[in-house]
């Protein structure tokens, strides 16, 4: 239960990066620099502009942080029976593929209506990240909803 809690907590720190650094790229205007072009960008796998450094690091991120909402739903339902927690790390979950989708509608249809269904989308997500690292550590390695105790069969930290 240790580690999840880490791998949760990570999870939500991570998503509330990839969020400052969206509204970055968002600001300098740079979210339409690299177009469909992924992973290449300004015809390699380095762009060669700022601009398009700033869009390829935040997809670049957000691959990175999609892979570890998938870890943490993992856990989530592997080491705790907590039906709260399971619920939470499977919302943002099952929100990560529309969120995908909309980041990609970013680049071909940027209008108000769909920036501000990806930013709703990603706080959905941090929220219910958040959620599943508070209740993972107010729950600490106490027995779960069966009965057993939640940090058996998860490797010690020794």
């Amino acid at each position: 239960m240790v580690r999840f809690r880490h791998l949760a907590a990570t999870t939500t720190a991570l998503t509330f990066a990839l969020i400052l650094l969206g509204v970055y790229t968002a600001a300098m205007g740079a979210g339409l620099s690299c177009s469909a072009q992924w992973p290449f960008c300004d015809g390699g796998l380095i762009p060669q502009t700022w601009p398009s450094f700033i869009e390829w690091f935040h997809r670049l991120v957000a691959m990175i942080t999609g892979f570890f909402i998938i870890g943490t739903a993992a856990g989530a339902w592997k080491y705790t029976a907590q039906k709260r927690i399971r619920g939470a790390a499977t919302l943002a979950l099952a929100v990560t593929p529309l969120q995908i989708v909309l980041g990609g509608a970013t680049v071909f249809v940027y209008t108000p209506l769909v920036q501000v269904a990806h930013h709703a989308a990603a706080l959905v997500i941090f929220g219910s990240l958040v959620a599943t690292t508070l209740w993972s550590y107010e729950t600490g390695g106490a027995p779960d909803a069966r009965g057993a105790d939640a940090t058996a069969g998860y490797p010690s930290d020794d």
